[in-house]
């Protein structure tokens, strides 16, 4: 549930297909596949490759961080033989959230694929933009390097637990209508090894981190203006993600999410049993958008209301991307009792338009 997908249309490059050649639609019945699914599905519209985890040094001293690859198709470069046409664009972003700065440190590529430079391989992961990359090794590890002028990532993630599918085995409803949906799955406490580079010291870090994966062609419905998603680590090996879709004047289109205990039972929730409540709001200075940094996630499990303070590491985690052609969102790194995450707000300084 990822917000730079929005970005090819900020951009311009994701027009609506000619009648001859439409996207898939995304239906339930899928089997997922690995590692064939941790590679590109260029025939969708979009999909991405998304991480966000906390890391330590050997001080202690937690910060959070995120790695995002969004592969779009936007049916530009259909019919034309040039080597130059787009026909798949990838954009990447990479992101720091530090107490010690306290501000999120951001940096943003994009450029079409081809040419050795960037580009998406089908059969396992293997994303690359310009000198950045998230990749599936040969020893089973995930890989990325991604950075900017203020900071650097060089990050090794290990599986602990088996992919968590999410909606109906993989199938996630995004709002009322039944192509509204992505193909999903999640792989949370993944294992942190690596470096972060900042201010031209180099730190070797350890931490736990989640990886979202999602492919579709009709990600949201006209009536929506953003979203809230959170995934969470907790700490007696139990993951949980809860998202709600907002309708533009108030009001949720669509909630959904999972938990998956530390014995790998998976509770699938409906609409009704998710509810986001602001516990504290925080107006950013840069863009005066106002937005719930803090939220008490209810969630309905086995019969019981449960209940998660989410809290942030610190407020200023706003991303505004505008001069990158991509929107203003806020995506931080939140904790709560018995565990941490990340939580991504969307729609609040203007509505998210796909």
């Amino acid at each position: 549930m990822r917000v730079l997908i929005a970005a090819a249309a900020v951009a311009g490059l994701a027009a609506a297909p000619p009648a001859s050649q439409p996207y898939p639609m995304v239906r339930p019945g899928i089997r997922l596949a690995f590692p064939d699914d941790h590679g590109a599905h260029p025939a969708f519209r979009t999909e991405w490759w998304y991480v966000t985890g906390w890391v330590k040094g050997a001080d202690g001293r937690q910060r959070g961080f995120q790695v995002t690859f969004f592969r779009v198709n936007p049916h530009a470069g259909a019919g034309n033989p040039s080597r130059f046409a787009p026909r798949q664009v990838i954009f990447a972003h990479a992101a720091l959230s530090d107490p010690a700065v306290g501000h999120i440190l951001h940096a943003e590529r994009s450029a079409r694929a081809g040419f050795g430079l960037a580009g998406a391989a089908t059969g396992d992961a293997d994303v690359r933009l310009n000198g950045w990359h998230f990749r599936h090794e040969r020893d089973g590890h995930f890989t990325t390097h991604a950075g900017g002028r203020d900071f650097s990532l060089d990050l090794a993630f290990r599986a602990t637990q088996p992919p968590l599918a999410q909606g109906q085995n993989g199938y996630s409803r995004k709002g009322p209508l039944p192509q509204q949906a992505s193909y999903y799955y999640s792989l949370p406490h993944l294992a942190v090894s690596g470096s972060v580079t900042r201010a031209g010291r180099r730190e070797r870090v350890t931490g736990e981190a989640w990886l979202d994966r999602e492919w579709s062609s009709d990600y949201l419905a006209p009536a929506a203006t953003g979203w809230d998603w959170v995934g969470l680590n907790l700490d007696d090996g139990s993951a949980l993600m809860a998202f709600r879709i907002r309708r533009k004047g108030g009001g949720v289109l669509w909630a959904g999410g999972s938990y998956r205990d530390a014995n790998g039972q998976v509770t699938r929730f409906n609409p009704a049993d998710v509810a986001f409540t602001p516990a504290a709001t925080w107006r950013a200075p840069r863009t005066g958008a106002s937005y719930p940094v803090a939220q008490v996630l209810s969630i309905r499990l086995l019969g019981r209301i449960r209940r998660f303070r989410l809290q942030p590491i610190f407020a200023d985690q706003e991303v505004d991307a505008r001069a990158a052609g991509q929107p203003v969102y806020w995506e931080g790194a939140v904790r709560t009792a018995g565990g941490r995450g990340y939580l991504e707000l969307t729609g609040y300084a203007a509505d998210l338009r796909m």
